[in-house]
């Protein structure tokens, strides 16, 4: 497998031959890269990282902090984390930026380096474009041997993230803990395992079923958090005696919820249902997600009185067009959370926070919290590419064909049907097209999806 550069990182498969995946020779090569662009930006010679738990990581972590003393660079590992962590780990410490090794929710082969800006953001595709291309020239100017840089860690910031979350005036500690919510958590055996329960702990639930969290990174199933992987915390939750079923992917920016029979609550309704919460406490605001997202967040919104605005995929996407439109609360819908009064950051574990409190102050199930919100089904497809397959032509010649109905060109093309959609997309971080559509039902999603996947292969094979 190739590597794959990208607004989402520099990812790729462990093993195989240089120019193939994320070799040894690749991970100095960019992490030189970054940690130039990081001095020509900043000036700042501090870089904060951090990592899941997958099997390569400790590998991958030795080779950036070494390469990036070589450029002069003080590196701060904060060690088995989380990504959030080491997002709001950066402008604390004061760096110049930070580089999170996680290939997030890509099984256990993969690895990436994720990079950010000195506000523990991010970076932008212009700038990452910059880092491309001093990786690809090797223009870097190494330290001499009197000016390397120091390495330091710092194993207690998981614990002052979670006492940031815990100090928000919409975290409800009080109404969690007289709920006595039992919760199962599935962690994937990355560093969610330890994060989850401490944050749990830390909000007063006492009983916690804990399911694959040991951090070893061998992951027990795939650790994208979607319905088809989720069969055994399902299985747990469907014998009864819990109330809450929490799943994050390895790195913890993704959330996922089960409902106390078993069932999903639905990756798309993690946002919308801590949207309905904040938005409800602070009396209205704005909300952003990106296209692929589901148009019940839209409708909560304006429930509340708020303006909703749609973002390209991406979690810089969705920030920069946050800040535009001073959204209190907005994310993805793959059930990323970001919520600024604490980062501008996905994050799941304030997701939870927020979440049980709204579940606590509603005093429902999570099946009848559910209920509560409009019943959209969202179809998500894809499309396996092969080199030979012009994918902007295709998209093109999409576009041509329902040139009547109103779309969306930012990322991508989204088709509108009233209040159907579809959105097709390439991968930032696979080589396939993505197909998402949504409507009032399964049947209708999967139908429209079908439609659209028979429209693409014909052009495919003209």
């Amino acid at each position: 497998m190739a590597l794959i550069k990208s607004i989402s990182g520099i990812r790729g498969t462990i093993g195989g031959a240089a120019g193939e995946g994320l070799t040894p020779i690749d991970v100095v090569k960019y992490a030189a890269a970054f940690g130039t662009w990081v001095l020509n930006q900043t000036n700042n010679n501090t870089i904060v990282i951090g990592r899941d738990a997958r099997l390569s990581g400790d590998m991958v972590s030795r080779l950036v902090s070494a390469t990036l003393q070589g450029l002069g660079i003080n590196v701060i590992d904060l060690g088995l984390s989380t990504t959030p962590t080491v997002e709001m780990a950066v402008p604390a410490k004061q760096a110049g930026g930070g580089i999170i090794l996680t290939a997030s929710h890509n099984p256990k082969q993969w690895n990436a380096l994720k990079l950010l800006n000195s506000k523990g953001e991010f970076i932008s595709d212009e700038d990452g474009k910059l880092v491309l291309a001093l990786g690809d020239s090797e223009a870097f100017d190494f330290a001499p041997v009197t000016k390397l840089g120091h390495y330091t860690t710092d194993e207690t910031f998981l614990q002052q993230h979670i006492e940031a979350i815990l100090q928000l005036p919409l975290v409800n500690k009080e109404a969690i803990k007289a709920r006595n919510f039992r919760v199962v958590v599935d962690a994937v055996n990355s560093t969610g395992g330890f994060a989850v329960p401490m944050l749990l702990e830390a909000l007063g639930v006492e009983v916690i079923e804990k399911l694959y969290c040991e951090p070893t990174g061998d992951f027990a199933h795939n650790p994208e958090p979607l319905p088809e992987n989720l069969r055994d915390i399902s299985r747990i939750l469907a014998k009864g005696g819990f109330d809450v079923g929490i799943v994050v992917d390895p790195d913890v920016d993704r959330l996922a919820l089960v409902n106390e029979d078993g069932t999903m609550f639905g990756e798309e309704y993690t946002l919308v249902a801590v949207s309905d919460y904040v938005l409800q406490q602070n009396g209205g605001g704005n909300t952003v997600s990106n296209l692929s997202s589901t148009r019940a967040l839209r409708d909560v919104t304006e429930k509340h009185g708020g303006s909703y605005a749609a973002a390209a995929v991406g979690e810089v996407n969705v920030v920069n067009k946050m800040k535009e439109t001073s959204a209190v609360i907005g994310g993805e819908g793959n059930g990323g959370i970001i919520y600024p009064e604490l980062h501008y950051g996905r994050d799941s574990l304030v997701g939870i926070a927020l979440f049980l409190s709204h579940l606590a102050n509603t005093g429902l199930t999570m099946t009848r919290l559910r209920a509560s919100y409009p019943n959209y089904f969202i179809s998500k497809n894809k499309i396996e590419l092969t080199p030979e397959i012009n994918t902007d032509e295709v998209l093109v010649q999409m576009l041509k064909r329902y040139a009547k109905q109103p779309i969306n060109t930012i990322d991508g093309v989204k088709i509108e049907f009233d209040k159907e959609w579809v959105h097709l997309r390439k991968s930032n971080t696979e080589p396939i097209i993505r197909i998402y559509a949504e409507s009032d039902s399964n049947a209708t999603a999967d139908h429209l999806a079908n439609k659209i996947i028979g429209d693409i292969k014909e052009i495919i094979n003209q």
